[in-house]
């Protein structure tokens, strides 16, 4: 082999081309990660009916959901609360509602966000809407809260009008508790100023709060009917009390934990 051709040989061996990016009218869920998307392998939400307590959310999102799939206006969405509480069980769940009528409509889970506008360019020519959904965002990420921002609204690369952001945080405006959380920031005040214009830019925000003693059990009785299982209601109490939680994670945790003592399996 000529030498060149060994060296360009072993340099595509260090650094091989990016594989071809899968097509987007074919698949439910993608993951956009590292600049490169790929198919998301294991796609199963909840059923709607699993998630209790949150009917007014899950009404006003699958709206929303399907207005975007019809290619009709549709809003970005955070939804903020408590850990645990279902909001990124409740984007699943509504994105596959409205996929069980329309093939128009997919999920794209962001793991990537400084790259998000090569990722809407890559959407805006397919005849197709996707959900971008950011899992879990954090008051101290100002750069990403920066870029989220622009891309909302005003910047000079806004997001095509065939996907919108489904974003999840803990904290309604996305700002610390107390000055002491942001002594990281130069100026705190600033750092303030760029969370709280970040959460003014969902046209949708959907609170999840903590859930009651009977909000508990009741999603627990859910889980374990579904499963075929059966419960002491003290035995789920206890669990949550050990754990210093009352919520939806908490309550499926408990329901693993009585299906593997039983010797059962939860798959499907």
């Amino acid at each position: 082999m000529d030498p060149l051709e060994r060296i360009a040989a072993a340099l595509e061996r260090l650094s091989p081309p990016r594989p071809a990016p899968p097509a987007l009218d074919a698949h439910p869920a993608y993951v956009w990660r590292d600049d490169a998307l790929r198919v998301a392998d294991r796609f199963a939400p909840l059923p709607l009916d699993l998630l209790i307590g949150v009917d007014r959310q899950k009404a006003v999102l699958v709206e929303n959901l399907a207005r975007l799939a019809r290619g009709a206006a549709a809003q970005d969405v955070l939804l903020w609360g408590a850990r645990g509480t279902g909001k990124s069980a409740l984007v699943k769940s509504a994105v596959a509602a409205v996929q069980a009528d329309s093939d128009a409509l997919a999920l794209i889970e962001v793991a990537t966000i400084d790259s998000l506008p090569r990722l809407f360019a890559m959407l805006e020519p397919i005849r197709r809407s996707f959900a971008l959904f950011i899992d879990d965002l954090g008051f101290d990420m100002p750069a990403d809260a920066r870029t989220l921002r622009s891309l909302l609204e005003g910047g000079a690369e806004a997001r095509p009008s065939n996907a919108r952001l489904l974003v999840t945080a803990n904290r309604r405006h996305l700002v610390p508790r107390d000055i002491a959380e942001q002594q990281s920031a130069i100026n705190p005040r600033d750092a303030v100023d760029d969370h709280l214009a970040l959460a003014d830019r969902f046209g949708i925000s959907l609170g999840f709060h903590a859930l009651d003693q009977d909000g508990y059990l009741a999603i627990v009785a859910a889980y374990a009917q579904r499963h075929g299982l059966s419960f002491e209601p003290a035995a789920a109490t206890e669990w949550a009390t050990r754990r210093g939680s009352r919520s939806g994670r908490i309550a499926w945790q408990f329901v693993v934990d009585l299906a593997g003592r039983a010797g059962r399996s939860l798959d499907g």
